[in-house]
């Protein structure tokens, strides 16, 4: 009796969050050059994030190696950085696998990177048309997108703001609770 009160208290609790997580980000979507997909509600609804357009020709490109360290630095504080692969500016690989390559063997990211996708204008993907309308659509690659842990959209930071820069990392701080 008290297992299946403790899985139904669990139940109960998946259920409250799900419909704490707002509608842009109950989506699901394909993990680069995978048949996998994440439902943004069920991973990550509750859950400050980091939301990147990524494109693997960039100049910006080194910037993975900043990204993949906030999200070690940040990862126990709850913060989740997700990339979103996109070639709306012309810099991205035409073969996914290639784009794949560049992020998790050459920058060895290890935070999801969502399969290629458009991520300004009408075409955009559900989450990005929402990031666009709060604060702005990406005017190139690696703009980062901060996310409260309601799924509030904070800010929104151009591509020349990196991951260490005091504004972005002050904010990180805020909504995680660090220092």
């Amino acid at each position: 009796m008290k297992k299946s009160l403790a899985i139904g208290l669990i139940g109960v609790a998946a259920s409250a969050v799900a419909q704490a997580c707002p509608d842009y980000l109950n989506t699901e979507m394909r993990k680069l050059s995978s048949k996998e997909t994440i439902n943004f509600c069920d991973s990550y609804a509750g859950k400050p994030m980091l939301i990147v357009n990524t494109a693997s020709n960039c100049g910006y490109t080194p910037q993975f190696t900043g990204l993949e360290q906030l999200h070690q630095n940040y990862k126990d504080q709850g913060l989740v950085v997700v990339g979103f692969s996109s070639d709306d500016f012309f810099q991205e690989e035409n073969d996914e696998a290639d784009a794949a390559t560049v992020c998790f063997e050459k920058y060895d990211v290890s935070f999801p990177v969502m399969a290629t996708s458009s991520v300004r204008g009408r075409n955009a993907n559900a989450v990005f048309k929402r990031l666009g309308e709060a604060q702005g659509y990406p005017k190139w690659n690696f703009n980062k997108y901060v996310v409260s842990a309601e799924g509030e959209v904070v800010a929104h930071f151009g591509s020349r703001v990196g991951p260490s820069s005091p504004e972005l990392l002050t904010l990180i701080d805020e909504i995680t609770g660090g220092e």
